[in-house]
């Protein structure tokens, strides 16, 4: 398969949750121009996005809430259980090992790592907070499959190129900073601070 953009694959989540609202509202069908309106997109731009992954749909008709829902989730990959491990338990780390939507979406947190004393031996929302020391060790035993670090820019490179060596090959990066990892690793990055830039953009350009 063809290389997907990122923004592509953003959309189809969007899309994905966009459904299942369909689905517990009792909508059998939608078509692409209510995708598009809630997507903020338009329906040349949905049919786009799912043509990558083959035919969808019937011209007139519409697309099956269900059938579609089930296909995004494949496509997604949401179809199993992925282990994850969250390497920092400060605000961020704490506040991702509450969010229930993780486990909603099958992403089991196994734990969560420190170096501070202050944190580890504690639990949050039930999820233990290990010493970073032992995290190569944990890796091997409990084969997470994603990794995701919250801990300050300066130590991220440090410790993810630990995970990468520990043979994690997928992680989410919260750190303020460019990571390097090789070619068969990758690394989503959340910049919060470009998140806002790109909001602070649309504000002040607005027609």
């Amino acid at each position: 398969m063809k290389r997907i953009a990122d923004s592509t694959v953003r959309r189809l989540s969007a899309y994905l949750r966009f459904l299942e609202d369909f689905e517990e509202r009792g909508l059998s069908t939608i078509s692409s121009d209510e995708l598009a309106r809630r997507g903020g997109t338009t329906s040349a731009q949905v049919r786009k996005d799912l043509s990558f992954f083959g035919s969808f749909g019937k011209r007139g008709l519409g697309y099956s809430v269900p059938e579609l829902a089930g296909r995004l989730r494949e496509i997604l990959g949401l179809g199993r259980q992925w282990k994850v491990i969250i390497i920092g338990a400060g605000k961020i780390g704490a506040a991702l090992v509450a969010y229930r939507g993780f486990r909603q979406r099958g992403f089991q947190i196994l734990a969560a790592y420190d170096s501070s004393s202050d944190k580890v031996g504690r639990t949050l929302e039930g999820i233990p907070v290990r010493d970073i020391s032992h995290l190569e060790k944990d890796v091997h035993k409990d084969l997470p499959d994603i990794a995701v670090v919250t801990v300050p820019g300066e130590n991220a490179q440090q410790v993810v190129d630990r995970i990468v060596k520990a043979g994690i090959k997928a992680i989410l990066n919260f750190a303020p900073t460019q990571l390097q990892v090789p070619p068969d690793v990758t690394v989503k990055t959340v910049n919060m601070a470009m998140e806002l830039e790109g909001l602070s953009f649309a504000f002040s350009n607005r027609d």
